[in-house]
């Protein structure tokens, strides 16, 4: 595993990071690596919340595909 520096970590910053992992009974690393784990996750993490995210859609038949591209496809009310 990888070790980071950061430097020029604005105080403010610092206190809210540090007062953010207390908060949640972890320290200032710990919360550093969540952050990161989150806001860069894995490819195959990526794909996952995509796959989930479609099977909340609804079905669409190839017809209703082809219609829609054509510009015939009406909304049903």
């Amino acid at each position: 595993m990888a070790t980071l520096t950061i430097r020029n970590v604005p105080d403010e910053v610092v206190a809210r990071l540090k007062k953010v992992a207390a908060n949640k009974g972890h320290s200032m690393e710990q919360e550093l690596r969540d952050l990161l784990k989150t806001k860069y996750p894995a490819r195959a993490e990526v794909l996952d919340r995509v796959r989930e995210s479609w099977k909340t859609l609804p079905e669409v038949s190839t017809e209703e595909v082809d219609k829609w591209i054509a510009g015939t496809w009406e909304h049903p009310v």
